[in-house]
């Protein structure tokens, strides 16, 4: 596994690293005891009010996924799967400051009477949860299972999956699980840092929480930096940051970047006339890019951006769960063409066939796999459209040929 490093917050408001060892006493020196008492109706307006959205890739608010619940006697599930192969926030916050994040959780387990409540996470991050737990009091019923290493692990029908059979692998068009999710009871899931946030709000208020960050992006956030940078890091950064500065707190020279993948794998490109706007949803619409998991893979000046998204395809159609004709057959031709284009096949129709392919999976599969997938290639295609053209020119705009051996993109496709 990757070593990464946790810097002290340079941007922003110092909050979700506050305290200064994961220990409980050290937790509650800096935050103080959990807040207890809270009922379903005053979270719901408590979130609602300070904005929180979700911090596992889809941004939906807090507020709704808790007001969707129906029925009594909920599921509750903390995410910490990270199946995101460069994101490395959950599990520095699960190493770091757990106790934040169970509080946020039992906060909801109060707060709509759960009957089970569970961590989700993989085996790297599985001891400082068990420690955490051990010194708890409040939190004997919290049960803790490990998350496959695996790209689909972390989503929202293959959690629940995973809690009932054991396997990973999503559900063909399941019923919402604020509905139908654990064992077919009303089930609420959220990424492990959405209820470390949430925890603060609990604490001390939506007015406080929005303290920091943009109106559109209230409060903090955390970002895994990857890619062509001097050491992948974990950074906490006010909402509406922008790539500029995250990459100069990462020790990057921004001149030397092209563009940088925003959301992770299922994420978009945004190019160096981007770097200065907010790594808000509204602000990075026209490149169809959002905050998403926080994952920002920098693209070097002199990379292949063709070369680096064929790797990207190809391993996101390794990581299917092959339950579905859009992702057995759909994604490895996608994956395949733009190889083809990247090794400086001339074929002048390969553009087109991947668009199209894109299109023909897009809103087919039994979970979002394919739309991630189709969403990814159609931004490498749209901002690396000068070297698509330059490639099957049979050139390369980059300083190594399309043809010549790659030495490999830090980051770890494989």
């Amino acid at each position: 596994m990757t070593e990464m490093t946790v810097d002290p917050p340079r941007l922003g408001t110092g909050r979700l690293f506050a305290a200064a060892t994961p220990s409980l006493e050290a937790h509650e020196e800096t935050f103080g005891p959990r807040p207890t008492g809270w009922h379903r109706e005053p979270l719901l307006a408590e979130l609602e009010a300070s904005g929180l959205t979700g911090r596992g890739g889809a941004g939906f608010p807090a507020y709704r996924k808790l007001a969707a619940l129906r029925g009594t006697y909920p599921v509750l599930i903390a995410n910490g799967a990270e199946g995101e192969p460069l994101s490395r926030k959950d599990a520095a916050l699960l190493r770091h400051a757990p106790h934040l994040v169970l509080d946020g959780l039992l906060t909801v387990a109060e707060a709509t009477a759960a009957s089970e409540v569970f961590v989700y996470t993989t085996a790297e991050s599985l001891p400082s949860v068990a420690t955490a737990l051990g010194e708890r009091r409040d939190a004997s019923r919290v049960r803790l299972v490990e998350a496959d290493e695996a790209f689909i692990s972390g989503e929202a029908s293959a959690v629940v999956n995973a809690l009932e059979t054991g396997v990973a692998v999503p559900r063909d068009k399941p019923l919402p699980l604020s509905v139908s999710g654990y064992h077919g009871r009303p089930t609420l899931l959220h990424n492990v840092e959405t209820l470390s946030q949430l925890a603060l709000v609990a604490r001390y208020g939506a007015p406080w929480f929005r303290s920091a960050g943009a109106k559109d992006d209230p409060g903090t956030r955390l970002f895994s930096l990857a890619g062509d940078v001097p050491a992948e890091s974990v950074f906490e950064a006010a909402g509406g940051t922008t790539i500029r500065d995250l990459l100069i707190a990462g020790g990057a020279d921004p001149h030397g970047i092209d563009a940088v993948l925003v959301g992770g794998f299922f994420g978009a490109w945004v190019p160096v006339d981007g770097f200065d706007l907010p790594l808000t949803a509204r602000a990075l619409a026209q490149f169809g890019a959002k905050p998403g998991a926080g994952v920002l893979m920098a693209l070097g000046r002199g990379r292949c951006g063709l070369e680096v998204a064929a790797a990207v395809a190809r391993y996101l159609a390794q990581s299917s769960a092959r339950q579905c004709g859009p992702c057995m057959f759909g994604l490895p031709a996608m994956a395949g063409i733009l190889e083809r284009i990247a090794g400086g096949e001339r074929t002048p129709w390969l553009a087109a066939e991947a668009e199209r392919l894109a299109g023909v999976v897009t809103g087919r599969g039994a979970c979002h796999h394919p739309d991630g997938t189709a969403g990814f290639v159609r931004s490498s295609l749209r901002i690396f459209r000068h070297e698509v053209q330059a490639h099957l020119s049979g050139a390369c705009t980059a300083k190594r040929a399309p043809h010549e051996p790659g030495t490999g993109y830090r980051g770890g496709l494989g």
